[in-house]
């Protein structure tokens, strides 16, 4: 049975860690906005939330997604047009969380992703029979700031590979929503 369409997504630019260990916010990316819909659109996410404080940023994910809403990106290539209408900005994690509490009247689950081993990390199969919405967060950068997991309700175990264990967000947002919204 697959998960009723209450799972959405947010990847978080804010706050995240750079390499140095250092609190950042990071910038929005092309790349990262068309594939995480086009996953988002694939595994039926309900809404894909571009979490980033500054207006800046925002700007430029309005004009990412302007383009998307022109006649001209319609003709060139209509499933793109309907991954990127999965797309939502918005300007924290709280944020985010309110727009998702109001659409489903109740409050999401929050659950972070992470690809380091840390304490109390639930398995894909427990995170799957979570009744009720999801709000599933992505880290940009080196990864959500320990404060985002403490806040959460859940710690989603990372992708493990045999050899290395750090994902550009666009393939753990993949594979993560594959494991979560596939039949089991």
């Amino acid at each position: 049975m697959k998960r009723k369409n209450n799972l959405y997504v947010g990847l978080v630019h804010y706050p995240v860690y750079n390499k140095f260990n250092e609190i950042v916010t990071t910038s929005i990316t092309n790349l990262d906005i068309h594939d995480i819909s086009r996953s988002c659109k694939t595994f039926g996410v309900a809404r894909f939330y571009v979490i980033n404080p500054y207006p800046t940023q925002q700007k430029i994910l309005n004009r990412i997604l302007k383009f998307w809403e022109s006649e001209i990106a319609g003709k060139y290539n209509s499933d793109r047009v309907n991954a990127l209408n999965l797309v939502s900005y918005a300007d924290s994690i709280e944020s985010a969380t309110q727009q998702i509490k109001i659409q489903e009247e109740e409050c999401p689950a929050i659950i972070t992703t992470t690809a380091a081993q840390m304490d109390k990390q639930i398995s894909f199969q427990n995170a799957y029979q979570i009744k009720g919405p999801i709000f599933l967060l992505f880290g940009t950068g080196n990864g959500l700031t320990r404060e985002v997991h403490e806040m959460a309700d859940h710690i989603l175990e990372p992708v493990k590979g045999d050899n290395y264990n750090h994902l550009s967000v666009r393939s753990a947002a993949a594979i993560v929503l594959d494991r979560l919204s596939s039949d089991k």
